[in-house]
């Protein structure tokens, strides 16, 4: 495995006298698709970030809605460097959050992966391998969807089996390099179908406010974002 920088998330606040700048790469999730009130959580932060009582951390959503790991990896570099501020030429930490995309089925519940699994882990090796070079990287997984709802777009079969198996794959590679990964996928579904399920939009796929809302509050309360908002 190629060697990274050692970065670390958790001494971020304590190296820095100056409010920290982040970027959220990855897709809808990070884009916020489907919630019409708070714009989704990484808005939600930002607007927390912007109170005059805050610790005034500077966030920019760089999601697009439908990308994989490899467009997300293919965009990071340049667009990580075209954040940088007077005082603070490129940004001090990356929040990544993707996959989803990657693990669905095409025309089939039982099609071909949308991003075959071995290439979508020789990807994200690439992705974290990547981001760990440039700056601390925390990384926030993929919701839980609705498999009744299925298929998305008339095309696209998501599954709780194929996300568990991405996300682990996920989860593990960022185990191996030190960064810090929220389990969003284990956290609700522990919560119940009844509480999830009503977290989403009609889709099936994506979050609606209450459920932005709720990743808002589990990524807030989450000690790598809790330590520099305090």
């Amino acid at each position: 495995m190629q060697v990274a920088t050692a970065y670390s998330f958790g001494h971020l606040h304590r190296g820095n006298s100056h409010p920290l700048k982040l970027v959220a790469f990855g897709d809808s999730l990070i884009y916020g698709f489907g919630d019409g009130v708070g714009g989704g959580w990484v808005e939600r932060l930002r607007r927390q970030w912007m109170l005059p009582e805050s610790v005034g951390h500077v966030l920019y959503n760089l999601g697009v809605r439908g990308d994989r790991a490899y467009q997300v990896s293919q965009r990071l570099e340049n667009e990580f460097r075209h954040r940088g501020e007077l005082r603070n030429r490129v940004p001090d930490a990356i929040i990544l959050s993707v996959g989803l995309n990657d693990s669905a089925r095409v025309q089939s519940p039982t099609g071909r992966s949308y991003t075959d699994f071995e290439h979508f882990k020789t990807v994200l090796d690439h992705l974290l391998n990547l981001s760990q070079q440039l700056c601390p990287v925390i990384f926030v997984g993929m919701v839980p969807v609705d498999e009744s709802k299925m298929p998305f777009q008339d095309c696209l079969y998501y599954s709780h089996a194929d996300q568990y198996r991405y996300k682990e794959a996920t989860k593990l590679a960022c185990e191996l390099r030190g960064i810090p990964y929220l389990d969003i996928f284990d956290k609700w579904v522990n919560r119940g179908s009844d509480w999830w399920r009503s977290r989403l939009i009609a889709d099936g796929l994506h979050p609606n406010a209450a459920g932005y809302q709720s990743l808002f509050e589990d990524v807030t309360s989450w000690e790598p974002i809790a330590s520099i908002s305090h």
